[in-house]
């Protein structure tokens, strides 16, 4: 077959790949901020309206600990590309993301056929090109969600003492907005200014529960919403989260330093295979390729990776402590 006609395959097989997951993913055409003009302006009816309400309430009728399974996170995560954008924090949309995908699996597809690769890995090298931007908005929103996290008890401290100095809740988080860097003080400044333009709480604090999913945020929510309708005394349970919050990263710590044995030795079990193998491939080509060419090498092989990967699941689930 022709070097072009491969090339053109490879470059339709990615791009219609990309369009399909563009169009399923893409948002509803009315956004929240259509809904609450509507609202407004009299155009959505009351059973309209009670339901947004409702899902503005919807904080206090979720679980706190709502922490997604490995599959169920997989889904929420390929499944909302707009709320992973705002969760990574990046000024990238959904068709501008999509745009970047096709032209790196367009281009890792051409540069499988100037390398001369075979037909059949040109379209996991095409796919693994195009799904470069969203392992790097995974990776971006991980280290965002763990900045935010070091950060919260000290924001909360800050936040209790303001409250204590006769401020409102609104002027404090204002203060912490203005005084801690991001990404917490952008957040928190966004809850501010949503405050000054007549947002509820609860709508407010739902959508940064949603932009940042922490559990610790949650708590801090759920006390503010509850606070606002029952009463009490808000700093003292601002330091009391906070207080959780540092003992929850102590016994982490404590948790990482006894199982680093136990993570150590999975990289080591799953590296070594790969290693042996590119040794042994340079030192004796033939008598590695026997895998690949032998029907019973090629069982073995499959076996093996399959036997891999289940001992990597088996020592993430030992290692893998939840606090």
């Amino acid at each position: 077959m022709s070097p072009i006609l491969i090339a053109v395959a490879a470059f339709v097989g990615v791009a219609a790949l990309v369009f399909g997951a563009t169009v399923a993913f893409r948002e509803k055409p009315h956004s929240r901020v259509e809904d609450r003009l509507d609202l407004l302006t009299g155009l959505n009816t009351p059973a309209a309206a009670k339901d947004g309400l409702l899902r503005q309430a919807g904080i206090l009728s979720e679980p706190l600990d709502d922490s997604p399974g490995l599959m169920e996170g997989l889904f929420n995560h390929f499944g909302d590309i707009s709320r992973l954008l705002k969760q990574a924090d990046t000024q990238l949309t959904p068709p501008r993301l999509a745009a970047i995908s096709l032209i790196l699996g367009a281009g890792g597809a051409a540069l499988g056929v100037v390398a001369r690769v075979h037909f059949a890995a040109l379209v996991p090298v095409g796919l693994f090109m195009a799904f470069l931007p969203l392992f790097w908005l995974l990776w971006r929103r991980k280290r965002r969600l763990k900045a935010f996290a070091v950060q919260l008890p000290d924001a909360l401290d800050m936040l209790a003492r303001a409250l204590r100095a006769g401020q409102s809740l609104g002027a404090g988080i204002g203060m912490v907005a203005s005084e801690v860097a991001p990404p917490l003080g952008r957040e928190f400044g966004r809850v501010f200014e949503e405050q000054n333009l007549g947002i509820p709480w609860e709508e407010s604090l739902d959508a940064l529960t949603e932009r940042v999913p922490n559990l610790d945020l949650k708590f801090f929510a759920t006390a503010v919403i509850l606070q606002r309708q029952t009463g009490g005394d808000m700093a003292e349970i601002l330091d009391k989260i906070a207080s959780l919050i540092r003992e929850r990263f102590k016994i982490w710590g404590q948790v990482q330093a006894l199982t680093g044995e136990g993570r150590l030795s999975g990289v080591v079990l799953m590296g070594l295979p790969v290693v042996l193998f590119f040794a042994v491939y340079r030192l004796n080509p033939e008598y590695v390729m026997v895998l690949f060419t032998d029907p019973m090498g090629k069982k073995m092989l499959a076996v093996a990776v399959f036997l891999q990967i289940l001992g990597a699941l088996t020592i993430r689930k030992i290692v893998n402590i939840k606090v």
